[in-house]
């Protein structure tokens, strides 16, 4: 079967339990490099184990997919309205008080390792109302450029993904080098940590599918993947890192309250508790111009 990039497909070694695109094709070796279609995950595949999945099943496992991403994104508005009513009941002295306030969310600079994946992680941002700058970049080079980026952006929320995987060939779960990309992301981690030692100052959302996330936790982050080394969804990341921006600074956000809303729950992201980010300011005056 001939097989090129950007085919959808899937691997019978695994019962096609997820869809894969076709990043890389190898001739002579016939073996192709996949990453998840959902799945925050990268491998290297056969082809002659390799299924090619049609445009109408590729559909339909994508509408069920959208389903639990839209089940997550309903759950986050909810708790995103209570936590305003909150704000708002303070905000107005017991709603006693007629007063406009208007909310600062945290920024977000993202940094991914799939184009794709990163205009999709952009998309949900806009949807929750959370501020974000996002930029694609190889795993390899984040270490390496990750300073420059926090300085230039100045976020307050850090958010470092891509693809991962662990391979069971090249070592032990314990050794860091058994990873496709967890290594990078503890670099830049540890780089940001060195200029940036407070949780609370700026908050970092690290990992991918299966990566280390002991190292990712040691090396200063507040949130990581993955504890029990199973794949994460391409948003999981998004959902996280929204609760921390758009929670008020004088309340925390403990860990479940962070993880229940993802996709992929406490065995794929687990932390530390976090403050928020979002502070709350008043009075709101509507003007009819305006102007700098």
């Amino acid at each position: 079967m001939t097989m090129k990039e950007g085919d959808i497909v899937a691997r019978r070694s695994y019962g096609c339990d997820l869809i894969f695109r076709i990043t890389k094709v190898n001739e002579s070796t016939q073996m192709v490099e996949l990453v998840g279609e959902d799945m925050r995950l990268i491998a290297d595949s056969p082809v002659d184990d390799l299924v090619l999945i049609d445009t109408t099943e590729h559909k339909t496992r994508r509408e069920q997919i959208k389903e639990k991403e839209d089940y997550s994104f309903r759950l986050f508005r909810q708790d995103y309205q209570l936590l305003r009513m909150k704000r708002e009941y303070t905000a107005t002295n017991h709603f006693k008080k007629e007063t406009s306030f208007f909310e600062i969310p945290g920024k977000i600079l993202h940094i991914d390792g799939d184009a794709l994946y990163l205009n999709k992680c952009l998309e949900m941002y806009k949807r929750l109302g959370v501020p974000v700058y996002g930029i694609y970049m190889k795993e390899s080079e984040i270490p390496e450029k990750i300073i420059k980026l926090v300085n230039n952006v100045r976020p307050d929320i850090l958010v470092i993904t891509g693809h991962d995987a662990y391979s069971k060939h090249k070592g032990e779960k314990k050794d860091l080098q058994s990873y496709r990309n967890s290594r990078y992301f503890v670099r830049a981690v540890k780089e940001v940590r060195s200029v940036f030692p407070n949780l609370d100052h700026l908050v970092i959302f690290a990992g991918a599918c299966q990566s280390h996330f002991e190292s990712l936790i040691r090396a200063g982050a507040n949130f990581a993947s993955s504890p029990a080394r199973i794949n994460i969804h391409m948003l999981d990341p998004v959902f996280i890192v929204s609760k921390i921006a758009l929670t008020s600074f004088t309340d925390h956000v403990n860990v479940w309250d962070a993880l229940r809303n993802t996709l992929t729950g406490e065995d794929g992201l687990g932390g530390v508790e976090t403050k928020g980010i979002l502070r709350t300011g008043m009075p709101m005056k509507d003007h009819e111009e305006y102007s700098e």
